[in-house]
């Protein structure tokens, strides 16, 4: 590709080709190059231990199979939350640390695909603007996994909750505690906190497909959308 020519370096990651226009498959598979990269890099630099390394290095290599695993459950419970929000106007997506960047994953998706005005935001930027947006009509998917900023993701939920706000949580399982917050919750496996943007990013396209699928939209050429874009 052009890119890769006129790049000094290049990462490819052997994902094949994407067929639909919304990057799915690709998103992942860059994922997992980056992964492999700030391995590589933790230990030239001698800030990751070796044993650590191939610890996170044979959970990625199993993850492919943890989620194959446990699909149907995320497919069965998606199809009801697609169900119960397909004629929503509007969405947020919300993360902390790590799934910051799926929250923005998942609403770029959604407003592609299916047209919805979506928006993802950092858990602790609420209050700083969007939390004004809060009401008994807008729905908010929460990624919650059981990582170092679990507690403070919880509080930025709880201030959603008091706002009547829709939660929708993805959290891990075994994590009780969110049923209590939401009647929404889709648990996940529990994987090494690094891994977690690879694991969170799977239900969060996935809610964008089956809400695309139902409102009838096409989510392989999504209107005003082209594969490749070569203007600037």
């Amino acid at each position: 590709s052009t890119m890769t020519r006129e790049a000094d370096g290049t990462i490819y990651t052997h994902a094949g080709p994407e067929v639909g226009v919304a990057s799915t498959k690709a998103f992942t598979s860059q994922l997992a190059a980056l992964l492999l990269l700030t391995l590589y890099l933790g230990r030239v630099r001698g800030t990751l231990a070796a044993e650590r390394a191939r610890e996170l290095a044979q959970g990625l290599i199993a993850l492919a199979g943890v989620i194959e695993r446990d699909l149907p459950r995320i497919h069965q419970q998606i199809g009801v939350l697609a169900e119960r929000f397909h004629l929503c106007r509007d969405f947020l997506f919300v993360g902390r640390g790590l799934t910051f960047p799926i929250a923005l994953e998942g609403a770029l998706k959604l407003k592609e695909i299916s047209y919805i005005h979506a928006e993802g935001y950092a858990a602790g930027e609420l209050k700083h603007g969007p939390i004004a947006l809060i009401d008994q009509e807008m729905p908010v998917l929460a990624l919650v996994p059981d990582d170092a900023v679990r507690q403070k993701t919880i509080s930025n939920i709880e201030e959603i909750r008091a706002r009547q706000g829709r939660l929708v949580l993805i959290g891990s399982e075994g994590d009780s505690h969110l049923a209590t917050l939401s009647d929404d919750v889709l648990y996940l496996p529990r994987v090494a906190e690094e891994l977690n943007p690879i694991l969170y990013a799977i239900p969060a396209q996935l809610l964008a497909y089956a809400i695309a699928d139902r409102r009838g939209c096409d989510v392989d050429q999504p209107r005003n959308l082209a594969k490749s874009v070569t203007v600037e």
